[in-house]
């Protein structure tokens, strides 16, 4: 892996942030406000932060930040339209994907995974595992769709050996992901614990080909990212997009950013012809197509294009409230989300290099922070989230504001 030093310095104070056109939206209003730049100020003064994007929304006013580079090391800006990798944000997508099946009737959360991927039948739990001897038990329990999807099916984070194939998009097909993870004990009854996998997600992407006889990412483009004109979205970047992609940073608090080349949970080259689409990371992405996306989300269905992918009552039930027992914490199909849904309650997901998107469906409010950072960044994505609390606190200051305006008493 070949890294680079640069020194970012005060000069991205005046060429790294944006222009008003690439770093605009139309649709809204701009809120006029900087608590995304001012909060992160020291960390671009000091060269710790390359560059970031911070949207925060509020029922029709909106912040867009970009800050910084790119590219620190050309000083190209960053901006709304450049590509990055969204990682586990790609659980979504494929969350989405299973409630329209669910909503067209086509199949239900506590249908067995065996009745579309046979191989599931007959599962087994790895008991126990003293100096390389493993004892299994078969599972009691059926392994449902809910489960795949809300990571209580026992499935671990990956494949074995899945760096040294390549990492997320370099495996191999969805169906043989599924059939793949069939094959290794899981490492708990189905239902009874929680524990986070990418591979769940690819078995749920793989039960949605057998259910419309198309590849999932096929049917994603059909019925989710065309009808939001999500144009940029893509498991395949061109090199032109790639070319304006937003690089990944090491990020070490106290010391300049370093530029890598790439992760071993992503290896290049992103776009031949041994890529293959990944549900539970691996949808490249902007954040003009992003927002679409969560938008939707937030609007209930609704694109903000006016265009309903799901209706109301799918996206209440399902995808923003939880699916999981009660015990096991919050998570739906593919994104976190309260265990009780409520007036103060978001729902969303975040990503392995910390990208994040988290929508509140009651007051129409969104946050979405988009970076590519290795390392040490929490400090980072912590003020960027500060920025966001004083954003709304301020919209709600102002809303309280404009609710006595012209009353006499």
């Amino acid at each position: 892996m070949k890294k680079m030093l640069f020194s970012i310095g005060l000069s991205v104070l005046i060429a790294g942030c944006c222009s008003v056109k690439k770093c605009a939206e139309t649709g809204v209003v701009d809120s006029k406000t900087t608590f995304a730049k001012e909060a992160t100020q020291k960390f671009m003064d000091s060269g710790e932060m390359p560059g970031a994007i911070a949207v925060y929304y509020d029922n029709g006013v909106q912040e867009t930040a970009c800050i910084g580079y790119a590219d620190a090391r050309t000083k190209r800006p960053i901006t709304l339209d450049d590509h990055y990798m969204q990682c586990s944000q790609t659980k979504g997508f494929c969350g989405v994907t299973i409630a329209i099946l669910v909503e067209e009737g086509k199949l239900s959360l506590d249908d067995p995974v065996s009745n579309y991927l046979p191989e599931f039948k007959d599962l087994w739990v790895q008991e126990s595992n003293v100096d390389g001897v493993r004892k299994l038990v078969k599972a009691k329990n059926v392994l449902t769709v809910r489960m795949v999807m809300n990571h209580t099916g026992g499935f671990g984070f990956e494949l074995p050996n899945y760096k040294d194939m390549g990492g997320w998009s370099r495996r191999m097909p969805l169906r043989s992901v599924a059939a793949t993870a069939a094959a290794i004990p899981i490492a708990f009854e189905p239902g009874t614990k929680a524990s986070y996998s990418n591979v769940g997600i690819d078995i749920g992407a793989a039960i949605v080909e057998v259910v419309t006889g198309k590849r999932w990412e096929a049917f994603l483009k059909e019925r989710v990212l065309d009808p939001l004109g999500m144009k940029d979205s893509t498991f395949w970047p061109t090199d032109e997009q790639l070319a304006n992609k937003i690089e990944l940073h090491s990020i070490k608090l106290g010391k300049q950013a370093e530029w890598i080349e790439q992760n071993a949970s992503m290896q290049r080259p992103y776009n031949d012809d041994r890529v293959f689409s990944s549900a539970g990371a691996g949808l490249w992405t902007t954040v003009r197509d992003q927002l679409k996306f969560y938008k939707m989300l937030m609007n209930l269905g609704v694109g903000d294009n006016g265009v309903r992918i799901l209706q109301e009552d799918t996206v209440k039930s399902i995808l923003a409230t939880s699916t999981r027992p009660e015990k096991l914490g919050g998570y739906s199909l593919g994104l976190t989300a309260p265990v009780k849904d409520g007036e103060n309650e978001w729902f969303g997901h975040g990503g392995a290099w910390r990208t994040s998107c988290s929508v509140n469906w009651h007051k129409r409010q969104l946050k979405l922070i988009a970076v590519q950072y290795l390392g040490d960044g929490a400090k980072i994505t912590a003020a960027l989230n500060e920025g966001a609390t004083k954003f709304f606190k301020g919209q709600a200051e102002k809303n309280d504001v404009d609710a006595y305006t012209g009353r006499m008493k």
